[in-house]
């Protein structure tokens, strides 16, 4: 992923209207690509534009190239992170502990580790990952740290590692089913309560 520049919002020159619906069948083509197997290394743009059903040239007139395309599709399915209410920092990271892994689309169980290797390998493929998911870890970070500047929480605390902390059972737990008999509706809440056991002041 190379080229992380989006032309999504870019500004246009004049000329005949972009189509709404041949920008969704080619995120739709590239996702439905990477979900049946296809790693990133082995998508092409010949085969998103087979399956969409557009030109080649249809999708360079939207995207410079595949990895431009890669990371506006990705980031679409991804989606923005929930909205804190600001009311409690259990509330809100509880909120937040919750979205981790958990997703309306089927696809990113199929797609999201199938991108692990791809960030291995390569510190191009890695920041647009970051990219990614920044918005949900940025939404987390601000409530941590909200929360060390009202005293509600150590003001030593290492807020990346917190994170980690925060995010690393909920997501086993739904990629890997790692206790299958595991309650995921109460989850959220166990993790919080017992991260934040050790985070409040002493």
């Amino acid at each position: 992923m190379s080229d992380m520049t989006s032309t999504a919002d870019a500004p246009r020159s004049p000329g005949r209207p972009r189509s709404t619906r041949a920008d969704e069948a080619i995120v739709e083509a590239t996702l439905d690509l990477l979900a049946e197997g296809s790693t990133v290394e082995a998508l092409s743009i010949e085969a998103i534009a087979a399956r969409a059903g557009v030109g080649k040239a249809t999708i360079y007139r939207r995207w410079p190239g595949k990895e431009a395309l890669l990371l506006d599709a990705l980031g679409r399915l991804k989606g923005a992170p929930p909205r804190t209410g600001g009311r409690s920092v259990r509330d809100d990271l509880v909120l937040l502990v919750g979205a981790v892994g958990q997703h309306v689309d089927p696809r990113v169980r199929k797609i999201m580790p199938c991108l692990v290797p791809e960030v291995s390998r390569s510190s191009a493929h890695r920041q647009a990952y970051e990219a990614i998911i920044e918005p949900r870890r940025q939404a987390m970070r601000e409530v941590l740290l909200r929360a060390v500047d009202n005293g509600d929480l150590r003001a030593d605390l290492d807020v990346e590692l917190a994170m980690a902390l925060l995010t690393a059972p909920m997501l086993t737990q739904r990629m890997l089913h790692w206790h299958p008999d595991r309650d995921e509706r109460i989850l959220p809440e166990r993790i919080v309560d017992a991260v934040l056991d050790g985070l409040r002041p002493r």
